[in-house]
């Protein structure tokens, strides 16, 4: 009897070393392999998405890249789906409502996963609260998405194209438009090829060194003459540089300009014939009757019209003068012949 408990008891105390030892063993390979921690060390957070794209339970959780959790449940609520997950306490100040959650993955054609961007920022999520989400913008979906967007907007544009609508649209519909454009390719190649043939003035300047230099010597001239009218050289150059210049031409305008003034107040001869409606008609009125003076000679009316068209009148005019001219020589050489005066009593 003695035997058979000593038996038992040492049965017993086997077993339970047995199931110590697994114990150990399963916490020692937990704290080597997991990153979970135990259910006292973590605390659980949700968060919603309209699409999930396959996430499952088990995903991991990371922050700033770190996993730090896992996805305990995924579930609908209403049209949206509700993420589930459990972190490790120590996160609790990293995880905060400036925090948000996105949709990732473990690699490219791996698990989806949910990473949570770290900020300290906000104030820290309790137990069963909600962290803000999006979608990541450079998640599968939103990368099909923008493709699906390109690919509508590629195909409307062929079909403006086709339409023919715009310079393309056109290009390829308007037949005219071809034939212009054709016709505009061969006159720009017609004319480079003139240009490399040394035809015209680019021509020759590309082709002919001659009229290279001469342009060169050209632009040389231009730069000395700009170098000496920089240097006060020629009239030019001191009305660039020279101050007294500028100063003549200054009181030059201000004198003009008075002059202009005492023009418009109707000040001298100018001011009046300017401003003076009475003064301007009357020399329009001499001027009238000048121009009709001048119609009449021209035309021979009067002794002075026939003057100017009748050349015997001239003439008799002219000898009479001449007449007259020696009379009066003869007189002054001998005027008691001319001059004999007889005084008589009677």
């Amino acid at each position: 009897m003695p035997r058979t408990r000593s038996l038992a008891w040492s049965e017993l105390k086997i077993g339970l070393m047995s199931i110590f030892a697994l114990v150990v063993a399963t916490a020692f390979i937990f704290l080597l392999t997991g990153s979970n921690g135990f259910f006292w060390q973590r605390y659980s957070i949700k968060t919603v998405f309209p699409d999930v794209a396959g996430l499952k339970e088990g995903a991991p959780v990371r922050v700033a890249g770190v996993e730090v959790g896992t996805v305990t449940g995924v579930e609908f609520v209403g049209d949206r789906v509700e993420v589930l997950m459990e972190v490790l306490k120590e996160n609790r100040p990293r995880i905060t409502t400036a925090s948000i959650a996105t949709l990732g993955s473990v690699s490219l054609l791996g698990e989806a996963a949910i990473d949570i961007t770290a900020s300290s920022g906000g104030s820290s999520i309790q137990d069963w609260g909600y962290v803000p989400s999006r979608r990541a913008s450079g998640s599968l979906s939103s990368v099909a998405d923008s493709a699906n967007v390109s690919i509508e907007e590629a195909t409307a544009l062929m079909k403006d194209l086709r339409a023919g609508k715009g310079t393309l649209g056109r290009l390829f519909t308007d037949e005219q438009l071809y034939r212009e454009l054709t016709t505009l390719v061969s006159s720009a190649e017609a004319v480079a090829n003139n240009m490399n043939q040394g035809r015209g003035t680019i021509g020759r300047l590309m082709n002919d060194p001659a009229a290279a230099r001469s342009l060169e010597g050209s632009l040389d001239n231009l730069q000395e003459v700009t170098a000496r009218i920089r240097a006060g050289e020629g009239s030019l150059g001191k009305l660039l540089n020279d101050d007294s210049l500028a100063t003549s031409l200054k009181s030059a305008t201000g004198n003009l300009d008075s002059f202009t003034g005492r023009i418009n107040r109707g000040e001298g001869t100018l001011g009046k014939l300017a401003t003076d409606q009475e003064l301007y008609n009357r020399l329009s009125s001499v001027s009238d009757r000048l121009d009709k003076v001048v119609a009449s000679l021209q035309q021979g009316e009067g002794t002075a019209g026939q003057l100017l068209h009748d050349k015997q009148l001239y003439e008799n005019m002219n000898g009479t003068m001449v007449e007259l001219r020696d009379l009066v020589a003869a007189i002054k050489k001998d005027p008691k012949r001319y001059l004999n005066v007889r005084v008589s009593l009677f």
